[in-house]
């Protein structure tokens, strides 16, 4: 594997990209319109990945606008109580407002979200909040997908990209597809793929791969896609196939599989974002990528077993003390298929 994460940076990674307000019902398995109670918690997917690395050990950056109120408030005070260093995160200047998610739960393995994102604040991020500086600091970068969905955010993304090609900053991209963000599919497939040219990583569904691909490639399968990326500047493809399990794919030929973590549901969303924490977590200590995965697929299977994400990202004993249990019971869950 060919990625150089520079351990004299102090900072071990920079997420661009959505942080909002989580809602979940307490009152679970019923329409949301009968749910009365909610919990709330940091979301948006960088967030939570941010949380989950930071819960793992890892010195954490971000490049984010939130609302400039009580919600914004909540959003720093989160972040900073797990260690998250907040200097780049600025408030919205125009009344943009944090994006709230409410959580529909109709049972352990369906579920749905009704999002709040008009005048968003995350989407305000400005190519002027961008510093060179501040992304020197960092062994790596990940870019959210979302953050390319509008204007100003998209160009403030592809600043944050160019300056880390020019910096030696290992580039992450998380696709994190929402179909609420986008215009139309095309609009889509221009800025995923301008996004995942320049990723040393690159993690996502197959249809998120679809998605990004659209444009640019004839529709194939996972060992295509990750042949194409290979051919600019991937050095690990990862594609998730959800209760299936995920494959990764290194660039010199190898191919992994991990099976999920048996585990009783609580809902069906969180855990990509689990997977990604604890996976890009086991790359940046020098684990090779089957324990990687084992981890990311164990963090993943502990988030779906549990009411929220960003605060129920497990620590590193919690991690091992599951994948100890779940591998006693059901035995070994990564396998190289190559």
């Amino acid at each position: 594997m060919a990625i150089h994460f520079d351990t004299t940076r102090p900072l071990d990674i920079i997420l661009l990209g959505r942080v909002a307000v989580d809602f979940n019902p307490v009152d679970m398995y019923k329409p949301l319109s009968r749910s009365t109670t909610y919990k709330k918690y940091i979301g948006g997917s960088p967030a939570n990945i941010a949380f989950g690395m930071a819960r793992l050990g890892k010195k954490c950056g971000f490049f984010a606008r939130v609302s400039d109120d009580q919600l914004g408030d909540f959003a720093i005070e989160e972040f900073t109580r797990e260690g998250i260093d907040t200097s780049h995160i600025k408030r919205a200047e125009h009344g943009e407002k944090i994006g709230l998610t409410f959580t529909e739960v109709l049972d352990p393995n369906t579920s749905s979200i009704l999002m709040y994102r008009n005048q968003i604040a995350d989407l305000a991020l400005h190519v002027d909040d961008i510093d060179e500086a501040y992304i020197k600091t960092a062994k790596a970068l990940l870019i959210s997908g979302t953050s390319l969905a509008e204007s100003p955010s998209r160009e403030a993304a592809l600043k944050a990209i160019m300056l880390a090609v020019r910096t030696g900053t290992p580039v992450i991209f998380d696709i994190d597809y929402r179909a609420y963000n986008w215009k139309n599919r095309d609009e889509m497939s221009i800025y995923y793929s301008l996004a995942a040219r320049e990723a040393c990583i690159i993690l996502g569904s197959r249809e998120e791969y679809d998605l990004t691909e659209a444009l640019i490639k004839d529709k194939t399968d996972d060992a295509g896609s990750a042949q194409f990326w290979f051919g600019k500047k991937a050095e690990i493809v990862v594609i998730k196939h959800g209760k299936e399990g995920s494959f990764a794919y290194t660039k010199d030929g190898r191919t992994y599989m991990a099976k999920p973590f048996p585990v009783e549901p609580i809902k069906g969303f969180g855990g990509g974002d689990g997977y990604a924490s604890a996976f890009l977590y086991g790359l940046m200590e020098g684990l090779d990528i089957m324990q990687a995965l084992e981890l990311g697929s164990a963090s993943a299977s502990i988030l779906v077993g549990s009411h929220g994400c960003s605060i129920f990202m497990p620590t590193l004993p919690e991690l091992k003390a599951f994948i100890a249990e779940k591998k006693a019971a059901h035995g070994e869950m990564i396998f190289d298929k190559s």
